[in-house]
């Protein structure tokens, strides 16, 4: 069984990779496909032993191998956290059988994982992450005979927040909304407002210290994303009640 954990979590940081490739490419309109992997500074392409997760990282000290500018030491810091999340899916979901159902909980992990970075460097949410898991969450559920469920959990999170942002919208952005409706879909109505009161309180205490030493002010935009995507992923990793479909 060691071997195949040491596989998964391997899996994962590949998964990992791949997602940095998303987080730097999708806000900025690049394709994830073309052109290959190249350091963002000098654009030289770059070659698997460039591109190894997290070792590469070390080998490299931090640095490209050409143009020795340094990387950004969010890479590593993805691919370690996707290997390891891999690992828990599997301990919570995946052992339990390869349904349709177990394997979404993973994507929407990689999502949230992607997601998380994005908002926290750009300040945005795209669509093109949300949408699609949307999508997918809505028709898995009507497989499963239990839409009306799913919609619940979409309206009780995403309506939560929507109205946050209409009545102040410098404060509440809409990808925000989505993200929330994303995420209700999956865990539903009571699990999805419990992720929401779990980042609310992170936001606060990452937020209230910077206050108080002036690092900020109140005129300050702060990502939420990050403190939403890391308040449901609590909830699904840290053996806390799920309310499936």
């Amino acid at each position: 069984m060691l071997i195949f954990y040491l596989l998964l979590v391997l899996f994962g940081l590949i998964i990992g990779s791949f997602l940095n490739v998303i987080i730097y490419r999708l806000p900025r309109g690049e394709s994830i496909v073309l052109p290959p992997s190249h350091c963002p500074q000098c654009e030289h392409r770059l070659t698997w032993l460039d591109l190894f997760p997290v070792l590469s990282f070390i080998f490299l000290q931090g640095r490209c191998r050409y143009c020795r500018a340094k990387i950004n030491r969010r890479y590593p810091l993805t691919e370690l956290l996707t290997g390891g999340l891999t690992l828990l899916w599997w301990f919570h979901y995946g052992a339990y059988g390869l349904s349709l159902e177990n394997i979404a909980f993973l994507v929407l992990t990689y999502v949230l994982i992607a997601i998380a970075f994005i908002d926290w460097e750009q300040q945005i949410i795209p669509n093109r992450l949300t949408l699609p898991l949307i999508v997918l969450g809505l028709a898995l559920a009507a497989l499963q005979g239990a839409l009306v469920p799913a919609l619940v959990g979409a309206l009780a999170g995403g309506g939560f927040l929507l109205i946050i942002a209409l009545v102040y919208p410098k404060g509440m952005g809409f990808g925000d909304v989505k993200l929330l409706a994303m995420t209700g879909i999956f865990l539903g109505w009571r699990t999805v407002l419990i992720s929401l009161f779990l980042g609310s309180v992170l936001g606060v205490l990452v937020t209230l210290p910077l206050l108080i030493l002036k690092k900020i002010n109140r005129k300050t935009s702060i990502a939420f994303g990050p403190f939403l995507a890391i308040g449901t992923l609590l909830i699904m990793y840290i053996n806390m009640p799920l309310y499936p479909w």
